[in-house]
C-alpha cells in the first residue's frame, strides 16, 4: 500500500473533474437526489432508532456503552447505516449517468434497478461496513482506504450485475486508483459531514417539537448529503470504467435502456 504503487504513470482519474461534476448535477436536480435519498436514510433512522434509541439516532443523544449489548446495537447500527447509504448509491447510479447525458430524469426506473440489486448490496455493504468499521477502530485512514476498497459495490451491483461477486469487483476496479478515490471521498466527505452537522443541530432544535418534526428536521439535510455522495460514487465508477476498459458513460447507461 504505497503511494508510488497507485500514482505512477497511469491515466489520472481526474478528483477535480468528478468533483466539479458532482456539485454540478447535485445542484441542478437537487429535489429528486433528494427525494431519491430521503427512503433509505428514514429506513435508517427507523432501525438505528429500534437499536440504540431515536435521540441517539439523531445524535442528540449518547448511545449506551455501559454494557456489551449497548456496544453491539451501536456497532449493528453502525453497520446498517453504512448499507442504507449505499442503497442509495444505488438508486442514484443511473440518475447521475442520465443527469451527465443531458437525458431526462425518470424516478421510478431508477427505484426499479435498485430494488433488484438491493439485497446483495445490503449484504456486501454489511461486510464492507465490518471491515471499515475494524479499521476505523485502528487508525481513521485505514477506515477510509478500505471505504475507498469497497466503494464502488453499489454502481457494480447495480450496473454490471455482478451480485455477489460485488465484492471482488469492486476491489479489483479500484485497484491503483485507491489515492485519488480516497481524495473523492475526503474532499465530498467533508460536505457530506457539513450535512451531517446541520441535520443533528436542526434535531437538537426541534426535538422539543416532537419526535415527527425532529425526525423530518434531520433527515432532509442528511439526504442530500448522501444524495451527493450518491452521486461522487457513480461518476467515479464511470470514470474508473473509462481508463481501466474503455467503457463511455453512455456506453454504461445503455444496460438501463
Amino acid at each position: 500500500m504505497t503511494i508510488s504503487a497507485d500514482i505512477d504513470d497511469r491515466m489520472a482519474l481526474g478528483v477535480g473533474t468528478i468533483i466539479g461534476d458532482s456539485f454540478s448535477i447535485f445542484f441542478k436536480h437537487l429535489i429528486p437526489i433528494a427525494l431519491m435519498a430521503f427512503v433509505p436514510i428514514l429506513l435508517s433512522l427507523l432501525v438505528s432508532s429500534t437499536l440504540i434509541g431515536f435521540d441517539a439516532a439523531l445524535g442528540t443523544g449518547t448511545p449506551e456503552f455501559s454494557s456489551s449489548i449497548g456496544l453491539g446495537a451501536w456497532g449493528i447500527a453502525i453497520v446498517l447505516q453504512v448499507s442504507f447509504y449505499s442503497l442509495v448509491t444505488a438508486l442514484l447510479v443511473q440518475l447521475a449517468y442520465d443527469a451527465k447525458l443531458g437525458r431526462t430524469i425518470q424516478l421510478g426506473r431508477y427505484v426499479a434497478s435498485a430494488i433488484r440489486a438491493a439485497i446483495p448490496i445490503a449484504i456486501l455493504s454489511t461486510i464492507a461496513g465490518l471491515v471499515i468499521g475494524i479499521a476505523t477502530l485502528a487508525l481513521i485512514i485505514p477506515g477510509l482506504w478500505a471505504y475507498a476498497v469497497f466503494s464502488m459495490i453499489a454502481p457494480a451491483v447495480v450496473i454490471e450485475r455482478v451480485g455477489f461477486g460485488g465484492l471482488g469487483r469492486s476491489i479489483n476496479l479500484t485497484k491503483n486508483y485507491r489515492w485519488p478515490i480516497l481524495g473523492v471521498v475526503i474532499l465530498i466527505g467533508i460536505i457530506v459531514a457539513i450535512f451531517n452537522f446541520i441535520a443533528g443541530f436542526a434535531a437538537s432544535l426541534t426535538i422539543g417539537s416532537g419526535q415527527i418534526m425532529a425526525a423530518l428536521a434531520y433527515l432532509i439535510p442528511s439526504a442530500l448529503g448522501a444524495g451527493l455522495s450518491g452521486v461522487s460514487i457513480a461518476l467515479t465508477y464511470a470514470r474508473l470504467r473509462e481508463i481501466k476498459e474503455g467503457v463511455s458513460v453512455d456506453q454504461i447507461a445503455l444496460v438501463f435502456d
